[in-house]
């Protein structure tokens, strides 16, 4: 059994994903978890129901926040809501990766100029998402293999001096020898071994393969949110990423 300290430290590689419907609901799992993941996610359905108002309770909290609203818009709108989540103060903001080179720079740029760095907002670039597979990109014109797609993305993202990527955990390991090893990948897309797999997520593996494979953070939702024991099933993610570390 991994000591408590290291247990602790494994489990702050969790990003929570708060797919609630309700601010009062968000607040319940984070007074039950707080402390215990390294960042609460706030992604389009927790932000449609409750706006702003519980980003910055959040942040009120101490929380680390991950604001998951995937940007994609002409470069100035992008832009321009990039600097406002900075000033609701989170920690990680994403914008799609397809929406082109001038968009990702002028994202990057903006939080530059307008927040100091030591407040700035990490900014990531989401590839392809884990629920598509080969033939859906091949019906939306894409060609080549998906993982290439998903590599070109990055380095597209990181030319234009994004922080990171999200992508699906098969293709970590591609992504860590393609952008080094300073490049934040932040990784949707896990179940625990002998757990059900998502039917709307295609591309999944397991905490432990994720991060061998050179996932600097995995995102977890239904995996707690559905635990008949949260905090135990908690406890399990964090042995099994220790088992990688």
């Amino acid at each position: 059994m991994p000591r408590a300290d290291a247990l602790r430290a494994a489990s702050q590689r969790i990003i929570f994903s708060l797919d609630v419907p309700k601010q009062a609901v968000a607040l319940h799992w984070v007074e039950r978890l707080g402390g215990r993941v390294g960042m609460f996610k706030v992604g389009s359905q927790l932000f449609t129901a409750a706006g702003p108002a519980v980003v910055r309770a959040l942040v009120r909290l101490g929380e680390r926040v991950f604001l998951d609203l995937k940007f994609h818009d002409i470069p100035h709108v992008v832009a321009e809501a990039c600097v406002t989540a900075a000033d609701l103060g989170v920690s990680m903001v994403d914008v799609h990766a397809s929406g082109g080179r001038q968009m990702l720079a002028a994202a990057r740029e903006a939080l530059e100029k307008h927040t100091r760095p030591e407040r700035r907002p990490r900014l990531l670039a989401v590839t392809v998402l884990t629920s598509l597979e080969q033939r859906e990109l091949k019906a939306l014109g894409w060609k080549g293999s998906l993982q290439e797609h998903v590599v070109r993305l990055a380095r597209l993202a990181q030319a234009t001096g994004c922080d990171g990527v999200v992508a699906a955990p098969t293709d970590v390991a591609a992504l860590r020898r393609a952008c080094g090893h300073d490049f934040i990948i932040v990784t949707p897309g896990i179940r625990l071994p002998r757990h059900k797999k998502m039917p709307d997520q295609a591309r999944v593996a397991s905490p432990a393969d994720a991060i061998r494979a050179g996932a600097n953070y995995i995102v977890v939702g239904r995996t707690l949110l559905e635990a008949h024991n949260p905090l135990r099933t908690l406890t399990t993610l964090a042995e099994n990423i220790h088992s990688a570390l």
